[in-house]
């Protein structure tokens, strides 16, 4: 049963494993700062920039830190305007109150 568990980890852990880059540095990206220039660009309409975060690592590893960027978000924003963190992300969205 626990070799089960362990192998179910180990996917997960390789499926967010960071890739090299093909460009010159051959720098390997994290999924976080993956998902950080992904979304910066997405605000900028950088379809090349949106294009080179996308390909640094799996499609799970960023959306997840894609996911994980926007709860920290809306948590920090909550907090900066003294705000339920459900109050600033339907504002963002452009939803009525609930």
């Amino acid at each position: 049963m626990w070799s089960r568990v362990r192998e179910s980890g180990a996917r997960v852990l390789r499926s967010f494993r960071m890739e090299p880059d093909t460009g010159k540095d051959r720098h390997a990206h994290n999924l976080f700062e993956a998902a950080a220039v992904y979304v910066s660009a997405c605000a900028e309409d950088d379809q090349e920039q949106i294009d080179e975060a996308a390909g640094w690592v799996s499609p799970e590893a960023l959306s997840f830190g894609v996911s994980e960027l926007a709860c920290r978000a809306v948590i920090a924003l909550a907090r900066e305007r003294d705000e339920s963190p459900q109050t600033v992300a339907r504002t963002l969205l452009g939803l009525p109150a609930a």
